[in-house]
């Protein structure tokens, strides 16, 4: 995975862009001799933004931060996993949300880490993609009324997961698993995520 980041120029949105700046951690997990896993959360049904919706651990920016130490403060947030900047792989191309994000996913390799601690009021479930399953048939695309953007989502363990987390997951499998320099900016959200 490192080796196929270091060889990916990610691409930026230009920063006068009226937009809000968040970070999300790609986090891949494992331990010695077993299957690496990604980290997916599922928001609670009870909050006010995106409820239920699955998402990579994440938010917007605090005062000074960058897109690594926004991520890596998140994580720990919802998830209680401690990361530092040697755990850093590499990013991907920042995805500009329909609710007026630009959201830079930062990826992560955390090998035998200690058990998580998810925060209830952000994370109902914590759910381990296998890389395994990634790399199979899992991609889908409805079309839109605009034909070059058409709505991005992967099938991953029984369930769908939509852009724009889907189009980050997409990336990640393109970019890390497979080493294509696969672009997801032109993907559509379905409305229900445009909150």
């Amino acid at each position: 995975m490192q080796t196929h980041l270091s060889a990916f120029l990610p691409q930026e949105v230009p920063s006068d862009r009226a937009l809000r700046r968040a970070a999300v951690a790609l986090v891949v997990v494992g331990e010695p001799g077993e299957p690496a896993s990604l980290l997916l959360t599922r928001r609670p049904f009870d909050v006010p933004r995106h409820p239920g919706q699955y998402a990579l651990p994440g938010g917007r920016f605090e005062p000074g931060e960058d897109a690594s130490q926004a991520a890596r403060r998140e994580l720990h947030e919802e998830l209680g996993l401690e990361t530092g900047p040697e755990d850093e792989l590499g990013r991907l191309d920042d995805f500009v949300t329909r609710s007026g994000w630009r959201i830079t996913p930062v990826v992560l390799f955390r090998a035998s880490p200690p058990p998580l601690c998810p925060d209830p009021r952000e994370v109902a479930v914590v759910l381990h993609v296998p890389l395994n399953e990634l790399r199979g048939d899992v991609v889908h695309e409805e079309p839109t009324d605009d034909p070059a953007r058409p709505i991005l989502w992967l099938d991953v363990l029984g369930d769908r997961v939509f852009a724009p987390t889907a189009a980050m997951m997409f990336q990640f499998r393109e970019v890390c698993l497979h080493g294509r320099s696969t672009r997801v900016a032109h993907y559509e959200q379905p409305r229900f995520a445009w909150q």
